[in-house]
């Protein structure tokens, strides 16, 4: 039901009120059936069931059964690493998901614990959660807003709403009904519970309660938004099903033929124990194909790029949101403190005598008139500095002596020489402000305000020091210069003065006519300078800027204009507009909708699931309860540092500086993690290739397993975490803004990384092969020692290879990355603890071992690098040429 479109005496009738309260037991009625005004929580999934959720993965599924495997027989260590690994990732997960719920705790922690109300006639004080329609409200400045209501008595009443309209500017309240529809920053006839009163009183009548006041909604808006997994997430879920059915089916055959050569060819040994050591071996290959390690991998990367991203000013809350932000195709972002500087500054100005480009910096060479309309701006103005240097007061006043600081002399010098008098304080029913001062033993009244209001109050013009009569010739140059103004979507100021006689002590709003006018001041929240060449850098990256703001429309798309966000062709809708569009139309215009203003929290979780229907992933960035539900919708969730706790804790990552330029720097690290999480996953299943290519191929032509189970799982735990992670570390790749955002429906061995496996795979196999070949001439005891000094030397050189997919390891620097050099250094001593007299004969090294076969064998594994390299630089320079021809 719109009460703001009614009177008071309407909306005292539908709730069932007067101006004098509701009974006790009328309000106990009510309280039974509306229930208590606050916001419920839906039942939460207990710890344990988070906890077990996590191993519902096949990936997950098979390293338990291995694990379980190797703790039957007697392999404690490596079991129990298995196990350590995946009930870490679980307990982090579950953390995480405690967080995410944190937002509707904050949310309700912001009802307020006490309203003043009128019951049975009598003023009384009582809990906020028993509040209910029809009750009177009594609002004072610094009470918090209990519940909705509409106002029915406002003395100066203003509101701040800035946790639902994302405008940090106080909001002065009437009573006097609306007409047609408005948005909620509009709807100057209503407060909102969660707001917080600062100025004046108000009493108002409650209109909603509990989940039907618009912070309810936003609450239930939050319930329902979709909490969302990242590309990466997706791709690893949907990518470790395949992997755990294929290795689960390999294991197998694995086992089978071993088995079956057991049973008909060894007769004469144990046959249990032949049987459990190919089972062990099939667990082995099992083990070694599928990279345990891989999602701790991925989480440690993610965290070193969530270090990078807090050196620049990005604090990221949810690990995923790395990656997320690195496939950002859409950036929702909010003007006010984003864009814009959030600080109201004096752009421009005008004077009738003529104005100069710009106003004097000198405060004697200032004119008569320019002395004058400095001395309104700083002595009609109610703003002012602490001793801490905390400016206080309203955005624009502040704006007025900041000018005055820069351009003239600093305001307390002004306002110390002349001490105010008397004033007029300023309404919205008037438009204007005035006060008392002397100048020269004269008593003057000094007046700002509205332009449009202002100049009917004035009968002459100051002009070259002299007080002039106000013809229609000047009045009309005025008129054009504030419409001027206004296209530029400048907040606009008139100013004027009268002497009056110095026996006057007092006046009153009679005394605001025959006015002399002065000037006007035009001002705008400009936008950060830093902004424009970041919203270029977006565009080259592919990506896509859409402003989402409370602010007015005009004021928005002047702003979009002027920072280069807003292109050929592309428009700016309001919220109201927005509401009217259909499904279908909004679809069809999307693409050209770069402003959106004056919107509601629907609007935005409808922008936002919109551009996600497109298949892009959406950044959103915001600052109140308002923007919660767009928030946890968003792919990313983007708060700003000096925004509320609800927003913080429905984001992904806040921005401490809440700049724009923050978010693409954040997107660019993004870019340069996901490129290292795919380095560190072609790092690892490439050496997993080459591992099982060579076992399937001594499988096939019947040789014996060139690995051993020791071998297997050794090489696993020494070549696998390390190295990956060192690639973690890599600097990003040349061109990693410069380059779309890749689909989100892109495989994560797209991009060439399936191609670097598979070449990378067959070189470390072909050479592991080779190796076990020449063994094999020596004993089948000297083979097993060679192709396992081959996987290993070879996994570990193939570190450098997957430095870089576009540049060769001289390109790229071999000294650039300090942590792949000391991965590689530890991995080489790990090998060499392997070959120490008293351990080779755990893992199947003869005593005749010795340098010849490690020369051959690390000569194999080098020059498979080496054509890895090779094969790299030829690609590239073909994709160049390409792309040169084209």
């Amino acid at each position: 039901m719109n009460y703001y479109q009614q009177s008071k005496e309407e909306v005292l009738s539908k709730v069932n009120s007067s101006e004098q309260g509701i009974s006790s037991t009328e309000a106990q009625k009510r309280l039974d059936s509306e229930g208590y005004n606050e916001l419920k929580s839906k039942d939460r999934d207990p710890l344990w069931k988070l906890f077990l959720d996590n191993f519902k993965d096949p990936m997950v599924i098979v390293l338990l059964i291995a694990a379980a495997v190797q703790l039957f027989l007697g392999q404690y260590i490596e079991s129990l690493i298995i196990f350590l690994v995946l009930v870490l990732n679980a307990i982090v997960s579950v953390v995480q998901t405690r967080k995410a719920e944190s937002s509707l705790d904050a949310l309700r922690n912001l009802s307020a614990p006490e309203a003043k109300v009128i019951r049975d006639g009598q003023r009384v004080t009582i809990p906020a959660r028993e509040l209910v329609p029809g009750d009177i409200v009594l609002l004072e400045a610094g009470d918090n807003v209990p519940a909705d209501g509409r106002v029915i008595e406002s003395g100066s009443l203003k509101v701040n709403e800035g946790m639902l309209t994302g405008e940090s500017e106080a909001v002065e309240k009437h009573t006097e009904p609306i007409e047609g529809e408005a948005a909620i920053g509009d709807r100057l006839n209503m407060v909102f519970s969660g707001a917080l009163t600062v100025y004046g009183r108000g009493t108002i009548v409650v209109t909603a309660t509990g989940e039907q006041t618009e912070i309810g909604k936003i609450a239930g808006l939050i319930e329902s938004a979709e909490s969302k997994q990242t590309p990466l997430q997706r791709k690893l879920d949907k990518f470790s099903k395949k992997l755990g059915v294929f290795i689960l089916i390999l294991s197998v055959i694995i086992f089978g033929v071993e088995a079956a050569r057991i049973y008909f060819n060894n007769n004469s040994v144990d046959m249990t124990a032949s049987i459990l050591n190919a089972l062990m071996f099939a667990v082995a290959v099992a083990v070694a194909a599928i990279p345990e390690a891989l999602s701790s991998i991925v989480t440690i990367v993610l965290s070193v790029g969530t270090n990078k991203m807090a050196k620049q000013h990005a604090i990221i809350r949810k690990l995923p949101a790395v990656e997320s932000l690195g496939s950002t195709s859409v950036i929702c972002t909010d003007k006010t403190g984003t864009l814009t500087q959030n600080r109201m500054t004096v752009v421009d100005y005008y004077l009738p005598e003529g104005t100069k480009e710009e106003f004097p910096d000198d405060p004697d060479t200032l004119t008569a008139a320019e002395r004058r309309l400095l001395h309104i701006a700083v002595l009609c103005n109610d703003s002012h500095i602490n001793e801490e240097g905390k400016e206080l007061g309203d955005p624009t006043e502040i704006a007025l002596i900041a000018f005055s600081n820069n351009k003239n002399k600093h305001y307390r010098e002004i306002r110390d020489q002349f001490p105010r008098e008397a004033e007029i304080p300023f309404d919205s029913d008037r438009k204007l402000m005035s006060t008392i001062h002397t100048f020269d033993g004269q008593k003057t009244i000094l007046t700002k305000g509205g332009p449009d209001v202002l100049f009917s109050r004035c009968n002459r013009v100051f002009i070259h020091g002299e007080e002039q009569p106000l013809t229609e010739e000047i009045i009309e140059q005025f008129r054009h210069q504030n419409e001027e103004f206004s296209k530029r979507a400048l907040r606009v100021l008139a100013y004027a003065y009268k002497n009056i006689p110095n026996e006057t002590t007092e006046v009153s709003v009679n005394d605001e006519h025959d006015l002399v006018l002065v000037g006007l001041t035009a001002m705008i929240d400009p936008p950060r300078e830093e902004v424009f060449d970041s919203i270029m850098e977006s565009k080259k990256a592919g990506i896509r800027t859409v402003m989402i703001t409370g602010d007015h429309k005009t004021t928005a798309e002047a702003i979009g204009r002027d920072i280069g966000l807003m292109s050929e062709g592309d428009i700016a809708v309001t919220g109201q507009e927005l509401d009217a569009m259909s499904e279908q139309e909004l679809d069809q215009k999307l693409e050209h909708i770069s402003v959106y203003a004056r919107v509601s929290p629907e609007n935005k979780i409808r922008i936002v699931r919109a551009w996600q229907k497109k298949g892009q992933i959406t950044a959103m960035t915001g600052d109140g309860v308002n923007d919660a539900p767009a928030l946890k919708q968003a792919d990313i969730g983007v708060a700003m540092g000096s925004g509320t706790d609800v927003a913080k804790d429905a984001s992904a990552m806040i921005l401490t500086d809440d700049n724009f330029v923050s978010i693409v720097n954040a997107v660019e690290v993004g870019r340069t993690v996901f490129d290292n999480i795919k380095k560190a996953i072609a790092y690892l299943f490439a050496g997993n290739l080459g591992a099982i290519i060579a076992i399937l191929f001594a499988l096939i032509v019947d040789w014996i397993n060139p690995f051993t189970a020791i071998q297997l799982l050794f090489i696993n735990l020494a070549n696998d975490s390390l190295p990956a992670i060192a690639l973690g570390m890599e600097k990003a790749e040349p061109n990693v803004m410069s380059r779309k955002p890749r689909d989100i429906n892109e495989g994560i061995f797209a991009g060439g990384t399936l191609t670097a496996v598979i070449t990378r795979g067959l070189l470390i196999g072909i050479a592991v092969i080779v190796s076990q070949y020449i063994g094999l001439q020596h004993s089948p005891e000297m083979s097993v020692a060679m192709a396992f000094t081959t996987l290993i030397l070879a996994r570990t050189l193939q570190t450098f290879a997957a430095r870089s997919s576009q540049q060769t390891i001289f390109q790229v620097g071999f000294l650039s990355n300090k942590y792949v050099i000391g991965a590689v250094l530890l991995c080489f001593v790990l090998y060499g603890i392997t070959l120490l007299p008293a351990v080779r004969g755990i893992f199947s090294i003869p005593s005749t071992f010795g340098w010849n076969e490690f020369l051959i064998a690390g000569g194999l594994a080098l020059g498979s690098v080496l054509l890895m390299e090779v094969i790299k630089f030829i690609r590239v320079s073909m994709r160049k040429n390409d792309q040169a021809a084209s």
